[in-house]
Protein backbone atom coordinates (compact mmCIF):
# COMPACT_ATOMS: atom_id res chain seq x y z
CA UNK A 1 0.00 0.00 0.00
CA UNK A 2 1.29 3.53 -1.25
CA UNK A 3 0.81 5.90 2.21
CA UNK A 4 0.46 9.51 0.81
CA UNK A 5 2.98 12.47 2.30
CA UNK A 6 0.57 14.83 3.76
CA UNK A 7 3.57 17.18 5.26
CA UNK A 8 2.87 19.86 3.21
CA UNK A 9 -1.31 19.58 4.29
CA UNK A 10 -0.07 19.02 7.75
CA UNK A 11 1.86 22.44 7.81
CA UNK A 12 -1.00 24.27 6.19
CA UNK A 13 -3.43 23.34 8.68
CA UNK A 14 -0.94 23.96 11.78
CA UNK A 15 -0.27 27.72 10.26
CA UNK A 16 -3.79 27.90 10.00
CA UNK A 17 -4.55 27.58 13.56
CA UNK A 18 -0.90 29.85 14.62
CA UNK A 19 -2.29 32.48 12.42
CA UNK A 20 -6.12 32.73 13.74
CA UNK A 21 -4.31 32.44 17.45
CA UNK A 22 -2.08 35.39 15.84
CA UNK A 23 -5.12 37.48 15.00
CA UNK A 24 -6.71 36.85 18.61
CA UNK A 25 -3.71 37.68 20.27
CA UNK A 26 -3.48 41.11 18.72
CA UNK A 27 -7.46 41.61 18.91
CA UNK A 28 -7.87 43.88 21.80
CA UNK A 29 -11.68 43.64 21.92
CA UNK A 30 -11.67 39.68 22.30
CA UNK A 31 -8.77 39.80 24.68
CA UNK A 32 -10.98 41.78 27.15
CA UNK A 33 -13.70 39.38 26.76
CA UNK A 34 -11.48 36.19 27.56
CA UNK A 35 -10.31 38.22 30.71
CA UNK A 36 -14.05 39.56 31.09
CA UNK A 37 -14.81 36.23 31.49
CA UNK A 38 -12.32 34.95 34.00
CA UNK A 39 -13.49 37.85 36.00
CA UNK A 40 -16.86 37.05 36.42
CA UNK A 41 -16.12 33.27 36.71
CA UNK A 42 -13.96 34.18 39.79
CA UNK A 43 -16.38 36.37 41.03
CA UNK A 44 -19.16 33.97 40.86
CA UNK A 45 -17.29 31.00 42.85
CA UNK A 46 -16.39 33.66 45.56
CA UNK A 47 -20.06 34.34 46.19
CA UNK A 48 -20.25 30.68 46.08
CA UNK A 49 -22.23 30.72 42.57
CA UNK A 50 -22.28 27.66 40.31
CA UNK A 51 -21.06 27.40 36.94
CA UNK A 52 -22.84 25.79 34.37
CA UNK A 53 -21.25 25.01 30.86
CA UNK A 54 -23.28 23.51 27.45
CA UNK A 55 -22.85 22.71 23.82
CA UNK A 56 -22.96 20.36 21.38
CA UNK A 57 -20.98 17.65 19.62
CA UNK A 58 -17.35 18.81 19.81
CA UNK A 59 -18.64 22.25 22.11
CA UNK A 60 -20.19 19.28 24.27
CA UNK A 61 -17.04 17.72 24.73
CA UNK A 62 -15.15 20.85 25.59
CA UNK A 63 -18.02 21.81 28.29
CA UNK A 64 -17.30 18.94 29.75
CA UNK A 65 -13.04 18.97 29.47
CA UNK A 66 -13.46 22.52 30.89
CA UNK A 67 -16.02 21.44 33.75
CA UNK A 68 -13.44 18.68 34.92
CA UNK A 69 -11.28 21.75 34.77
CA UNK A 70 -12.58 23.36 37.66
CA UNK A 71 -14.19 20.53 40.06
CA UNK A 72 -10.75 18.87 39.79
CA UNK A 73 -7.92 20.57 39.06
CA UNK A 74 -5.86 22.27 35.94
CA UNK A 75 -2.21 22.92 36.83
CA UNK A 76 -2.37 23.36 40.60
CA UNK A 77 -3.76 21.66 43.97
CA UNK A 78 -6.14 24.15 44.36
CA UNK A 79 -10.08 23.66 46.18
CA UNK A 80 -12.33 22.11 44.13
CA UNK A 81 -14.76 24.74 42.17
CA UNK A 82 -18.27 23.75 41.56
CA UNK A 83 -18.95 23.46 37.39
CA UNK A 84 -21.05 21.62 35.71
CA UNK A 85 -21.31 20.29 31.72
CA UNK A 86 -25.19 20.04 31.54
CA UNK A 87 -25.04 17.81 28.49
CA UNK A 88 -23.13 14.81 30.03
CA UNK A 89 -26.50 12.95 32.11
CA UNK A 90 -27.48 11.17 28.77
CA UNK A 91 -30.54 9.93 30.58
CA UNK A 92 -31.64 13.64 31.11
CA UNK A 93 -30.98 14.49 28.02
CA UNK A 94 -32.77 11.89 26.01
CA UNK A 95 -36.19 12.04 28.16
CA UNK A 96 -36.27 16.08 27.96
CA UNK A 97 -35.62 16.17 24.05
CA UNK A 98 -37.82 12.93 23.29
CA UNK A 99 -40.86 14.90 25.56
CA UNK A 100 -39.91 18.58 25.27
CA UNK A 101 -37.54 18.69 22.36
CA UNK A 102 -34.07 18.83 21.89
CA UNK A 103 -33.76 22.35 21.98
CA UNK A 104 -35.08 22.85 25.55
CA UNK A 105 -33.00 20.03 27.07
CA UNK A 106 -30.06 23.24 28.38
CA UNK A 107 -32.96 25.58 29.67
CA UNK A 108 -35.17 23.00 31.53
CA UNK A 109 -31.88 22.26 33.15
CA UNK A 110 -31.13 25.47 34.57
CA UNK A 111 -34.86 26.40 35.42
CA UNK A 112 -34.61 22.96 37.82
CA UNK A 113 -31.11 23.88 39.26
CA UNK A 114 -29.72 27.17 38.51
CA UNK A 115 -30.09 30.46 40.69
CA UNK A 116 -29.35 33.99 40.60
CA UNK A 117 -26.03 35.06 39.88
CA UNK A 118 -24.98 31.21 38.82
CA UNK A 119 -23.22 31.46 35.33
CA UNK A 120 -23.99 29.78 32.33
CA UNK A 121 -21.53 29.63 29.59
CA UNK A 122 -22.76 28.38 26.10
CA UNK A 123 -20.55 27.03 23.36
CA UNK A 124 -21.60 26.94 20.03
CA UNK A 125 -19.40 27.77 16.99
CA UNK A 126 -22.01 28.32 15.06
CA UNK A 127 -23.42 30.70 16.89
CA UNK A 128 -27.00 29.07 16.04
CA UNK A 129 -27.51 26.03 18.41
CA UNK A 130 -31.31 26.36 19.26
CA UNK A 131 -30.82 24.81 22.81
CA UNK A 132 -28.08 27.36 23.89
CA UNK A 133 -29.84 30.05 22.48
CA UNK A 134 -32.66 28.72 24.53
CA UNK A 135 -30.64 28.47 27.85
CA UNK A 136 -29.62 31.84 27.25
CA UNK A 137 -32.94 33.08 27.39
CA UNK A 138 -33.31 30.76 31.03
CA UNK A 139 -30.67 32.13 32.26
CA UNK A 140 -31.07 35.53 31.78
CA UNK A 141 -35.05 35.37 32.98
CA UNK A 142 -33.21 33.89 36.48
CA UNK A 143 -30.89 36.24 36.50
CA UNK A 144 -27.88 34.53 36.04
CA UNK A 145 -24.74 35.80 33.95
CA UNK A 146 -24.05 34.55 30.75
CA UNK A 147 -21.19 33.81 28.67
CA UNK A 148 -20.88 32.55 25.25
CA UNK A 149 -18.18 31.35 23.03
CA UNK A 150 -19.00 31.56 19.21
CA UNK A 151 -17.19 31.03 16.03
CA UNK A 152 -17.78 34.49 13.83
CA UNK A 153 -21.46 33.27 12.93
CA UNK A 154 -22.78 35.98 15.96
CA UNK A 155 -25.84 37.35 14.58
CA UNK A 156 -28.57 35.38 16.44
CA UNK A 157 -26.78 35.88 19.86
CA UNK A 158 -29.06 38.35 22.37
CA UNK A 159 -27.83 41.35 23.02
CA UNK A 160 -28.04 40.98 26.78
CA UNK A 161 -25.31 38.45 26.95
CA UNK A 162 -22.57 39.56 29.58
CA UNK A 163 -19.14 38.27 27.72
CA UNK A 164 -19.25 37.20 24.39
CA UNK A 165 -15.56 35.86 23.04
CA UNK A 166 -15.53 35.49 19.25
CA UNK A 167 -13.29 33.55 17.47
CA UNK A 168 -12.75 35.26 13.97
CA UNK A 169 -13.41 32.10 11.75
CA UNK A 170 -15.89 30.29 10.20
CA UNK A 171 -14.44 26.80 9.92
CA UNK A 172 -15.12 24.64 12.69
CA UNK A 173 -12.00 22.90 13.63
CA UNK A 174 -9.98 25.83 14.23
CA UNK A 175 -12.87 27.81 15.95
CA UNK A 176 -12.51 24.57 18.47
CA UNK A 177 -9.23 24.50 18.36
CA UNK A 178 -8.97 28.17 19.59
CA UNK A 179 -11.65 27.74 22.15
CA UNK A 180 -10.23 24.95 23.92
CA UNK A 181 -7.27 27.43 23.99
CA UNK A 182 -8.86 29.87 25.43
CA UNK A 183 -10.58 28.07 27.81
CA UNK A 184 -7.68 26.43 29.11
CA UNK A 185 -6.39 30.78 29.54
CA UNK A 186 -9.32 30.90 31.27
CA UNK A 187 -8.81 27.75 33.63
CA UNK A 188 -5.34 29.31 34.41
CA UNK A 189 -6.20 32.70 35.08
CA UNK A 190 -9.37 31.19 37.78
CA UNK A 191 -6.59 28.82 39.08
CA UNK A 192 -4.07 31.57 39.68
CA UNK A 193 -6.58 33.51 41.78
CA UNK A 194 -7.54 30.64 43.98
CA UNK A 195 -4.03 29.22 44.66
Amino acid sequence: MNQMNNIDFIKKKLNESIDLKKHILNNESILRNINEAANLIIDAFLRNKKLYIAGNGGSAADAQHIAAEFTGKFSINRKPLPAEAINVNTSYLTAVANDFGYENVFSRYLSAFAIEGDIFWGISTSGKSRNVLNAFETAHSLKMRTIAMVGDMKETLPEYLDVIIIVPSIVTPRIQEVHITISHIICEIVDNFFK
